[in-house]
This record gives structure tokens, C-alpha cells and sequence, in this order.
């Protein structure tokens, strides 16, 4: 055994749902993840595999939330996910607001862009008629999710349009499934298990029944680096470059390690960052601008250790396995370090 493997057995704690709260998987006929391709929604996948379900009945739910921009996110995570899911035979289908989160940042006197999302008939785009008005502000850290905007805007309310907006969920069972943990934050201990979805309308005529599991919810994050261990799954870059979670690469949580790394990374974009603070007037944390928060910081090690891993990053086109052996697989630099995360 390895010392990375020993390490994460020695840590490992994994908590099961509790046997009332384990769906029927059988009894749906459509089967949802919604996949940043971190390693939780990794996790939520496998843990699916091993229960029985059938990969081609799984669908990955990914959001671009740059849409056909770059800015906020890794450039090579989209590529890295058609990869991943070719391996696995897992369906993918990609969504994103128009413009992303920039446009929606930088808008003023305009309405909310329009919402579009692949289907297995081809791209549908939908909303965007709502009244004009002036946003012209950074999403801030915050659980208040009109503050923190990013996440509703650009993938909860991207893939409730997507979920509405499809006759093949009407008249249907569709479980719904997220990778959230409760050790993430105690916001996020808070969350149900199971429960109805936002998008359920099982009473109503349409007869649209939406189920939402957080399979991994009761996890340890050893758990989570186990199943991925058993299946050999190569986790996205960041996390070999010392990153706890696959946020954006500008997520408004960065830690000053963080923001001392992308700044190091990738300074034209930090630039670009801190130029609209001082637009906005308004910083992404309420008490220090960015250039104050990295110049607080440290570099992580790996990315001045490993610059090839650094560019291979930030190019939109992956290069590279997605799987291994159980043997072979290697913990992450990341795992079980500075997460940053939700709050």
C-alpha cells in the first residue's frame, strides 16, 4: 500500500445516508447530475455506478459559467468533462446563461441574459424578456445567494430553466442529484438529504415529479477520495496544484493563497479582476481588495513546482488521462488541504 493510500484509509470515515432516504433508483426514468466534475459530483456519480445504475442512464448536468467566455473558470475543465464522460459512457450536456457571469455582472439598463441548454433534440434557449435594470457589481461571499449571485444566476437557475423547459420531464420521475457535504460548511449541514425539487409539479397537470438527492451529504472527504481511488478517476488540475475544491479559478471565496496564486498564474486575468473592482466601486470581499488579499498570501508549492501542470490549466483543450488504476491512482496535492468554499 501505498502512503498516499494509507494516509486515506487511515482518514477514512465515510457515514451512509440513512436506508429511508436511499431512493428507488429503479423508478426513475431520468436520472440527473449536476457536475462541475469536482470531485464530490464525481463522488455522487460513482457512488450511482456502484449502485446499480446503468452509466447510459446517467445524464451530467454542466454549466459553462463563462458561457463562451474566459474569465471566470478553468479553461480545460469543459474538455476534461467530455473526456471523463466518454470514459465512464455517461451522457453530457452543457448549459449557461448567455454571456455568462460577466455579462450578467456588467449589466446595465438591460434584462437578464436568456438561458440555453443542450437536450438529447438539440440546443434550446429560453427567458431573457424580463424588465431592464443595472447590476454593475462583483458577486460577493455571502450564503445570501442575492448576494453571492454567481451561483444562482449562472448554474441553479440555469439548470431549473433547463428542467422546466423540457416536455420529456413532464409526465415523468427525474431524480435530481447534487454533491453537496455537510462538512463543507454548516450551511450546508443544514441541507435535506431528500426532498422535492425547486422544479417539481407532481400535483399539477403536467405531472412533472423531480426528486433532489445529495447522496454524499453524510461524507467524510476521505470518503470521497476513496471511491474515486476505487475507480481509478484522475481528478480535474487544480486539485494536483494544491487546490482544496474545483471552484472557478476566480471564485469570490478565494483564500489569500489563492489570490496570491492567480495572480501568479495568470495576471492579466487577476488584472482584469481587481480593473473592475475599482469600476464597481465595490470589492468581491467586503473588507480588502483584491491586490490587498494576494499580497497577503503565499504561491501554492505545486504551481511553482510543477509549470507544466500550470499551463496545461489554462488551455482549453485537455491533454492527458482521466483514468487509471486503483494502484496507480495518486491522492492530490489538494486533498484534504485549504478548501475556501461555500459558506
Amino acid at each position: 500500500m501505498s502512503m498516499a493510500t494509507a494516509s486515506l484509509s487511515s482518514r477514512q470515515e465515510t457515514v451512509p445516508p440513512e436506508p429511508g432516504e436511499i431512493p428507488d433508483l429503479a423508478r426513475y426514468d431520468h436520472v440527473i447530475i449536476a457536475c462541475s466534475f469536482g470531485k464530490d459530483s464525481l463522488a455522487s456519480t460513482l457512488h450511482l455506478l456502484e449502485k446499480g445504475v446503468a452509466p447510459q442512464r446517467i445524464e451530467w448536468w454542466h454549466h459553462l459559467v463563462d458561457d463562451d467566455g474566459d474569465v471566470f473558470d478553468w479553461p480545460h475543465v469543459p474538455d476534461y468533462g467530455r473526456h471523463l464522460a466518454a470514459a465512464l459512457g455517461v451522457r453530457l450536456y452543457f448549459s449557461a446563461r448567455q454571456g455568462g457571469i460577466v455579462r450578467e455582472m456588467l449589466r446595465e439598463n438591460a434584462p437578464t441574459a436568456p438561458v440555453w441548454f443542450d437536450t438529447p433534440t438539440g440546443r434550446v434557449t429560453v427567458g431573457g424578456k424580463g424588465p431592464p435594470n443595472t447590476r454593475r457589481r462583483f458577486p460577493q461571499v455571502s450564503a445570501n445567494l442575492s448576494v453571492r449571485w454567481c451561483s444562482p444566476y449562472a448554474k441553479i437557475m440555469v439548470a431549473d430553466g433547463a428542467l422546466r423547459n423540457q416536455a420529456r420531464f413532464s409526465h415523468a420521475r427525474t431524480l435530481f442529484v447534487t454533491g453537496e457535504r455537510a462538512a463543507e460548511s454548516a450551511n450546508r449541514a443544514r441541507y435535506a438529504v431528500f426532498e422535492r425539487h425547486r422544479a417539481d409539479c407532481r400535483d399539477g397537470r403536467i405531472r412533472r415529479h423531480i426528486d433532489h438527492w445529495r447522496p454524499v451529504h453524510a461524507w467524510s472527504e476521505a470518503a470521497v477520495w476513496q471511491i474515486l481511488r476505487r475507480h481509478g478517476v484522475i481528478p480535474p488540475l487544480p486539485y494536483q496544484l494544491g487546490f482544496g475544491r474545483l471552484s472557478c479559478l476566480t471564485c469570490v471565496f478565494m483564500s489569500a493563497d489563492q489570490a496570491a496564486t492567480l495572480r501568479h498564474v495568470d495576471p492579466d486575468r487577476f488584472a482584469r479582476l481587481c480593473e473592475w473592482e475599482r469600476a464597481f466601486g465595490c470589492t468581491i470581499r467586503r473588507d480588502r481588495d483584491l491586490g490587498t488579499l494576494a499580497s497577503g498570501g503565499t504561491v501554492y508549492g505545486p504551481v511553482r513546482q510543477h509549470p507544466s501542470l500550470v499551463r496545461r490549466a489554462l488551455c482549453r483543450r485537455w491533454r492527458g488521462r482521466v483514468l487509471t488504476s486503483p494502484e496507480q491512482w495518486v491522492l492530490p496535492a489538494g486533498a484534504f488541504g485549504e478548501s475556501a468554499g461555500p459558506v
